[in-house]
């Protein structure tokens, strides 16, 4: 059987892209239960000395203040029902004041217009803290200044370079060039203006890769780790049953590294980088738990996106509930702010 890469048109596009958002609703793309979080349990102090309503959750990622370590991971754009899903999105981030990852830009590289999607999105929410996002194969074969205009139209205050090897591989239009990619994004972290994060896309990172990655110059690194939203499921569900890409996205249905390992790997391999963590968080309990093993960050996607399919209300009363149990985890350790979550060794494994 032979590999089939077709190539992909603007109608093709926005039909992979609806396709992401149909296909992401379906538990069978979900890894639940891989991200080992349910092994990592939080000391409880039941004396704790502080009064819940002092509990701060605020902190500063990319140099800026946010009311959240929470933050929007990024989901979608591009097609028609980007531009409802973003708004409430970037609207919400707004009035939450939490950093929000945007969709893929990818199509703004080849595509004049495709920037009005932003730019109607900003006419709603003109403070939101966005974050640009660009795959590392499109990071290589394109200059950054071209990569500054594209972040200034949006209003960016960074930009997520995704690493998604799998997918790409899983998707007949993917893209799985990455030859040069250590060197593309050294060289665009030290010419950007911008701080660069990377980001894995849900199958996490290993020690190898994270000390490579430590040497770019990158100001963060979301580990994205397996145990939530599995896009090599998702882009088999795309694939006729019979297809090679099908058969494969099956084999590869658990491919990837928890999200816990993943931080766990993170702290030791580079400390000096901050830590940001997503994959499979479903709970502010999950992100405390995140936080209390050092992350700096903690990424939201699938949660948010059932909310901002149903409205702009129940959107933000998801955000609201993620903070308000990750508050609770604070009070229920004794511990009064993020900082002090991050510090105190709190957490154990069962």
């Amino acid at each position: 059987m032979t590999e089939i890469r077709r190539p992909e048109t603007r109608e093709s596009f926005e039909q992979r892209k609806r396709d992401h958002i149909r296909i992401a609703l379906d538990p069978r793309t979900q890894a639940l239960g891989g991200s080992g979080l349910d092994r990592v349990v939080l000391t409880h102090e039941a004396l704790p000395d502080l009064n819940f309503e002092n509990i701060q959750i605020k902190t500063t990622l990319l140099s800026t203040e946010v009311s959240s370590p929470f933050f929007i991971s990024s989901m979608t754009a591009g097609h028609e029902n980007g531009l409802m899903i973003n708004t409430r999105l970037a609207k919400a981030a707004e009035a939450k004041n939490w950093l929000m990852g945007v969709g893929s830009q990818r199509k703004e590289l080849t595509d004049d217009s495709a920037h009005t999607e932003w730019t109607e999105i900003r006419k709603s929410a003109p403070k939101a803290k966005l974050i640009g996002n660009l795959g590392l194969a499109q990071i290589i074969q394109t200059p950054v200044a071209k990569i500054e205009k594209m972040l200034e139209t949006l209003n960016a205050v960074g930009l997520f370079v995704h690493l998604n090897p799998l997918q790409e591989l899983m998707q007949p239009e993917g893209t799985p060039q990455f030859q040069g990619g250590l060197k593309a994004l050294s060289n665009l972290a030290k010419n950007l203006k911008l701080p660069v994060i990377v980001k894995e896309t849900g199958c996490g990172m290993s020690k190898t890769t994270l000390k490579r990655l430590s040497e770019t110059g990158v100001a963060a690194i979301d580990i994205s780790g397996f145990g939530g939203t599995h896009w090599g499921r998702i882009e088999g569900y795309r694939s006729e049953e019979q297809s090679l890409h099908h058969q494969a996205a099956l084999t590869f249905k658990d491919w990837g590294i928890s999200t816990v390992e993943s931080v766990l790997n993170a702290r030791e391999v580079c400390p000096q980088i901050p830590t940001w963590a997503s994959g499979g968080v479903r709970s502010g309990l999950d992100g405390a738990k995140l936080l209390a093993m050092g992350a700096t960050a903690v990424g939201i996607a699938k949660p948010l996106l059932d909310g901002a399919m149903q409205s702009e209300e129940q959107l933000l009363a998801k955000m609201n509930q993620f903070d308000y149990e990750l508050k609770v985890a604070l009070f229920c350790t004794g511990l009064a702010t993020v900082d002090s979550l991050r510090t105190q060794k709190v957490w154990t494994w069962i």
